[in-house]
């Protein structure tokens, strides 16, 4: 079995349909079966409230290969932020 790569997936993006939806806040959960994330916002004008804004899961295995590449890309955009602010 062919082993699949981003370079051979269609990735399919209707801006329209789907907003990006800002956090401030990510409570994790973590269990022998996986990991869920209630992402949440802040309320304007309150210290103590948040409002979930999207939840998510995703298998133990899914969530250490989100971790390494978010690690990479961080890792990544961090040395051409520097790089940028030299020149």
């Amino acid at each position: 079995m062919a082993k699949k790569t981003e370079e051979n997936l269609n990735f399919h993006l209707h801006s329209n349909n789907i907003p990006i939806l800002f956090t401030d806040t990510v409570f994790m959960n973590v269990n022998e079966d996986g990991v869920t994330f209630d992402v949440c916002q802040k309320i304007p004008g309150s210290n103590s409230e948040l409002q979930v804004v999207t939840r998510l899961g995703m298998s133990r295995q899914h969530a250490e290969k989100f971790v390494k590449k978010l690690s990479e890309i961080l890792a990544l955009t961090t040395n051409q932020s520097k790089t940028e602010r030299k020149n």
